[in-house]
């Protein structure tokens, strides 16, 4: 499943993947062979693996300009953060206090799905959880029988490999690759002051990076052209690097840490030295993989990582010193040890000092002008 999506889709999603990756699986199976799923976004293996997905619906799609359908969440985004939270809150205040405001699209998605099944996205999912073999992180596995081999590397070496692979991107060809691309869709989107890196393809880490140097290309001096492609350069670097980050994280949160006795066996392969790919990684792997055709245990330990099933992910939490909503309590934790957090509580303290020393002086000030006043008069009226 490699360039067979036009990049000019805009409408496809993760479940148009799974619904595509999944006819390809079951004719695997059908034709008595091993399905192997390899890379790339570990959200898309999971929707693979586990029923997570919330069905789209039809009634609400409208014709769209070339004659496909527009997705209502897009529709949606359109509006302010705040009036969409509003109204997700109005249907389905559960998954409002899980949402932060901000997060317009996860928003826009609740209330597509209501808006097209009539079932809240909370009820939809608590569904999910209650069938058999389901469990706090979604329903149960669709493929009982799987094992997942993760490759991971130091956090050097990995970072130093993902900025090689982007030099190596561009040595073949990814700068014509950015122009087509430009040529075909942005350059009319910009014109009409449209572009959108929202949606689809342009998603994508290697897309709006380079949109600067794009839209200024042979209409600006050679080195100020230049700089702009190295600043994209560098942009495409650093998000690569940060996609992987998170990557890694999801593999920790998702695969790892998920709770349930159904989460499928996860086996650690570490690649920092490729001197040692053989012993390390080649040898072990095919050890683990013929145990699991076999239904033999695997000579090779799986990774255990402990369960954290106190903490929710998606607990809401107002800090009304930073004017914030944080969502999870893992985050909340982070946050209220953060900088920016200690620094507007010492403000707010500072504030609410100088607040409390100003009415007492106010206080003191008025005591004063009394006892003065009184004084001509009667001075029985100072005894305080």
């Amino acid at each position: 499943m490699i360039s067979f999506v036009d990049p000019l889709v805009t409408n496809y999603t993760v479940v148009d993947f799974r619904n595509k990756a999944t006819a390809l699986i079951e004719d695997l199976f059908a034709r008595k062979k091993i399905p192997v799923v390899v890379g790339g976004t570990n959200y898309y293996i999971e929707s693979l693996l586990w029923k997570v997905l919330i069905e789209p619906g039809e009634k609400t799609k409208t014709p769209g300009p070339a004659g496909g359908a527009a997705d209502r969440k897009v529709e949606l985004e359109k509006l302010d953060g705040e009036e969409l939270h509003r109204l997700l809150k109005q249907v389905d205040p559960e998954m409002a206090d899980r949402l932060h405001p901000h997060d317009k699209r996860k928003v826009a998605r609740s209330l597509q799905v209501y808006e097209e099944t009539g079932f809240t996205h909370s009820k939809l999912l608590q569904m999910q959880q209650d069938e058999e073999g389901g469990g706090p992180l979604g329903g149960p596995l669709k493929y009982p029988n799987s094992c997942i081999l993760w490759l991971y590397a130091e956090q050097a070496v990995l970072d130093e490999r993902l900025d090689t692979r982007v030099d190596d991107m561009l040595a073949a060809g990814l700068l014509e690759e950015l122009r087509d691309f430009h040529r075909r869709y942005n350059q009319e989107k910009v014109a009409e002051s449209c572009q959108d890196y929202q949606h689809g393809i342009f998603q994508s880490i290697g897309f709006k990076e380079f949109h600067e140097f794009l839209v200024t290309e042979g209409k600006c001096p050679a080195e100020q052209s230049e700089q702009l492609l190295n600043k994209g350069i560098e942009a495409l670097k650093l998000v690569t690097r940060r996609y992987a980050r998170k990557q890694n994280k999801w593999v920790k949160n998702r695969f790892l840490k998920r709770p349930g006795p159904n989460a499928p066996l996860v086996y650690g392969l570490e690649v920092s030295d490729l001197s040692q790919w053989e012993e390390k990684v080649l040898e072990p792997a095919i050890q683990i993989v013929d145990s699991f055709l076999q239904g033999w245990p695997s000579p090779v330990e799986p990774i255990k990582m402990e369960l954290e099933p106190e903490e929710n992910k998606r607990r809401s939490h107002e800090c009304e010193v930073c004017n914030k909503i944080i969502i999870g309590d893992r985050e909340w934790k982070a946050h209220v040890k953060s900088k920016s957090h200690l620094f507007h509580l010492r403000k707010s303290q500072k504030l609410h000092s100088g607040a409390h020393s100003a009415k007492v002086q106010s206080s003191d000030t008025e005591t004063t002008r009394t006892c003065t006043e009184a004084s001509s008069g009667n001075l029985g009226a100072c005894k305080t």
